[in-house]
């Protein structure tokens, strides 16, 4: 079995989705999937077929104060949903369902 990954991200001082934000997923070094969010704030299938082990998402919101927000995640077997929520002055990235 293979891991799939999404996510989207919600800009909070708005109360709507942010969207065009650039994500790209990494494994170390290597570029593995790259996508732009929504109108509705998502990216349904960032990446699909992945081999389980680390990966690291790199959000690029367009914010006064956040200009890159990375993380790093451990990817099972299934499929992994990563939301972010945003505003100017604070940040969440959490594991959602």
């Amino acid at each position: 079995m293979s891991a799939s990954l999404s996510t989207h991200v919600l800009d909070t001082q708005g109360g709507r989705p942010a969207e065009g934000v650039p994500v790209r997923l990494y494994s170390g070094d290597d570029l593995v999937s790259e996508g732009v969010t929504d109108g509705d704030g998502r990216i349904g299938e960032l990446a699909a077929g992945l081999e389980p082990g680390e990966y690291r998402l790199v959000f690029r919101p367009a914010s006064p104060f956040f200009r890159r927000l990375e993380v790093e995640v451990e990817l099972g077997e299934g499929h992994f949903h990563v939301p972010l929520l945003l505003s100017p002055f604070s940040c969440t990235i959490y594991r959602g369902s």
